[in-house]
């Protein structure tokens, strides 16, 4: 087993928190709102499905990541896939297209959290953004450390807020969760949600990194960080439903509960959506960083504030509701897994072994994984009824 040096060396429970902390945020705040057009049926087998093909996929990227020190997706994808004349052309526009993906990401976090504030405060949404970029974008200029320390208190407090959270609802007046079907195209746009809401796919190299390449901890970190994230899509989208019924709008699921439970347990569903939030801006502003530096050779400081700064600016202009944000971004960095998997294919053949993913990673399940993640994609785009 080789040894890999990153920024800085995480825990085991720090480098799963940032694995959960990627995923609790804009998509499974978004998934209530989807949930509430298809039956609690399809929910509970398309999280199951989700995780299954999902806990596969990072394993292969987080093999990819060794196989290339540690390397984020672009310096990956221009070792292994990328070749000729038009080699330099391909990997700025995977580049564009990725960091692209990122940043409206990012920007449905500040969209999101200024949801929060408005309801909460009544403060107007650039106040609301801009007090979040701030707390928010100062963790990540400090480093990956200090991201795996607050990822790791942020994690453990939404566990225990979600519980309270669930408690309340269920001695709250419940409405029925939803039934019957309601057609393909929203099974669909569901399916994309949840796998999307399962992808920690731009902190696996930083997982990989943070454990300096010991393949039993990355294996281990992945599949349990997925699977609490699972579990919490399946709390935080039945509570919601229990509570809050078909009335849920675009502004993110705990944000309708609060308005539902009232009193001082909306005030903690605000902040379980805060804490969501942040985690997922940590991890996500933390990757486009490295992906900047990697690819320019800035600096981590100047990396950091071009990867930050135009997630603001966007969030301003107001182009998107949450949700609506959420859809856009899950598209690129859903297409962009294709890419991912075709260099692991590369990649797998140029080191001749397989110490991650093992049989898991052979062609056939990397065609499986591709055709999820296409069929994901296919979904962000449907309309929802």
């Amino acid at each position: 087993m080789k040894k890999i040096t990153g920024e800085s060396k995480l825990s085991f429970f720090e480098a799963t928190s940032i694995i959960i902390g990627h995923g609790v945020g804009s998509g499974i705040l978004s998934v209530p709102f989807l949930a509430s057009r298809n039956s609690f049926r399809e929910v509970l087998w398309i999280i199951a499905f989700c995780y299954i093909f999902n806990l596969v996929l990072h394993l292969i990227i987080a093999e990819l990541s060794y196989n290339n020190d540690g390397a984020q997706f672009i310096s990956c994808l221009d070792a292994e896939l990328f070749s000729g004349k038009i080699k330099k052309i391909l990997t700025w526009l995977a580049f564009g297209m990725l960091g692209l993906s990122v940043i409206f990401n990012v920007s449905a976090f500040l969209t999101g959290a200024a949801a929060v504030f408005r309801s909460w405060f009544g403060l107007p949404d650039w106040a609301g953004m801009l007090i979040f970029y701030v707390i928010g974008a100062g963790v990540v200029f400090i480093g990956m450390k200090l991201v795996g320390i607050c990822e790791k208190i942020a994690v453990g407090s939404m566990i225990g807020v979600v519980g309270i959270l669930f408690v309340a609802t269920l001695m709250s007046d419940m409405s029925p969760l939803p039934t019957g079907w309601h057609g393909i195209n929203n099974a669909l746009a569901l399916y994309s949600m949840i796998a999307f809401s399962l992808s920690a796919v731009m902190s696996t190299p930083q997982v990989v990194k943070g454990l300096e390449g010991d393949i039993k901890k990355i294996r281990g970190s992945i599949a349990a960080g997925l699977a609490i994230n699972a579990g919490l899509i399946l709390l935080i989208t039945t509570m919601t439903l229990l509570g809050a019924g078909t009335a849920i709008s675009e502004d993110g699921a705990l944000v309708d509960l609060a308005k539902h439970l009232g009193g001082w347990v909306s005030i903690i569903g605000y902040i379980f959506t805060l804490l969501a939030l942040a985690t997922s801006f940590w991890a996500n502003t933390l990757n486009l960083r490295d992906i900047v530096h990697e690819q320019t050779k800035w600096g981590l400081k100047l990396s950091w504030l071009c990867a930050s700064i135009p997630c603001l600016a966007i969030a301003f202009f107001g182009l998107q509701s949450f949700v609506g944000f959420t859809r856009f971004a899950s598209v690129i960095q859903v297409v962009t897994g294709i890419g991912i998997i075709v260099a692991y294919n590369l990649s797998r053949k140029r080191v001749g072994t397989s110490e991650l993913v093992g049989s898991l990673g052979k062609l056939p399940f990397q065609i499986i994984v591709a055709l999820c993640t296409l069929l994901a994609s296919v979904g962000a785009m449907l309309p929802v009824k």
